[in-house]
């Protein structure tokens, strides 16, 4: 299967992909009243696990507290409901997209009489920036377009509306025929990609801007800061200007569809040598480790799909077939 196909749960009801229907009148439609994750399940040789899975719905689950949704579901409840869309769907390895959003009741500005629904996507999705983009990155632009002031929009909150702003610069930068944007606070400090968070490396210590630069609190970000702390890497969480890309021996994006991609020039000037840098490769290699199940899952980062038995079963099959 792939996009367009499959299943999808709906309120707790699964439907065909063609059918997972809302009425024009609903209150996402005309102002953008939702909110969304984004998470990845790999093949692993233990089986279909998908990536911190908690910690996605966790975050789900704080945006919709920040825009006053109550959701009808509990945490617990939700990420059973992924497992089981997945098993649906028979994937080993798929994308996964649970959203929550209000839906048709009135059409005011004010949400509250409109209901929070809730629906589960997967789907299968190779590297969102290009297949060869893991290895031999990208060209990415400075946008015109920055992220908006903390006090206008709660940029820790991946809120469908948001989004508005990614488009603007991931179209802004298609135009211009690069891959990405990266987009800039309201101070004009360094801020995060139009869907990733950005590293910068620099006589081997690595920075990301914080959250407080209008930067979405990553679960990837998260994943780098750690791996980075288990290589005994320097990393600082601090404001950085823009000519700092410029001088960076590497710099790339983090993000759960870029994964670890590096970012080989910006604004037509090469990162580095202009390939993918020893830090962004060493921090790579431990990841796809982890999540292919190269090495230990020490950090319990992984949730498996299926049951043990028939895990256990499928490791057999395939075995033997060898």
């Amino acid at each position: 299967m792939s996009f367009g196909s499959g299943r999808i749960w709906m309120n707790g009801t699964f439907v065909d992909w063609a059918d997972a229907k809302i009425h024009v009148g609903s209150h996402v439609v005309h102002y953008g009243s939702g909110v969304f994750e984004g998470a990845r399940c790999y093949d692993t040789p233990k089986g279909a696990a998908c990536f911190r899975l908690s910690p996605h719905v966790r975050r789900l689950y704080d945006s919709a507290k920040i825009y006053r949704m109550e959701c009808p579901y509990g945490q617990d409840e939700l990420e059973s409901a992924v497992l089981e869309t997945i098993r649906i769907n028979g994937y080993n390895a798929c994308y996964i997209r649970p959203l929550m959003y209000r839906g048709y009741a009135t059409l005011g500005v004010n949400p509250f009489s409109c209901p929070v629904d809730v629906a589960i996507l997967v789907w299968e999705w190779g590297a969102y920036l290009g297949e060869d983009s893991i290895e031999n990155g990208v060209d990415v632009q400075v946008s015109s377009w920055g992220r908006g002031a903390p006090n206008r929009f709660p940029s820790i909150s991946k809120a469908t509306a948001n989004y508005a702003n990614s488009q603007l610069i991931k179209m802004e930068s298609v135009i211009h025929d690069y891959a990405e944007g990266i987009a800039l606070d309201p101070l004009g400090f360094i801020s995060e990609g139009s869907g990733q968070n950005i590293f910068l490396v620099r006589d081997g210590v690595i920075t990301t801007p914080p959250i407080a630069a209008a930067t979405l609190p990553g679960i990837t970000r998260d994943v780098v800061l750690t791996i980075a702390n288990d290589l005994g890497l320097t990393v600082r969480e601090e404001l950085q200007p823009r000519e700092a890309l410029y001088i960076a021996d590497e710099v790339f994006f983090t993000g759960t569809a870029a994964e670890i991609t590096p970012i080989r020039s910006v604004d037509r000037i090469d990162v580095g040598n202009g390939r993918r840098g020893p830090i962004t490769a060493a921090i790579q290699q431990r990841f796809y480790d982890i999540i292919n199940g190269r090495a230990p899952d020490t950090h319990g980062w992984l949730t498996y799909v299926y049951p043990e038995s028939e895990r256990s079963a499928a490791a057999e099959a395939a075995a033997g077939a060898r």
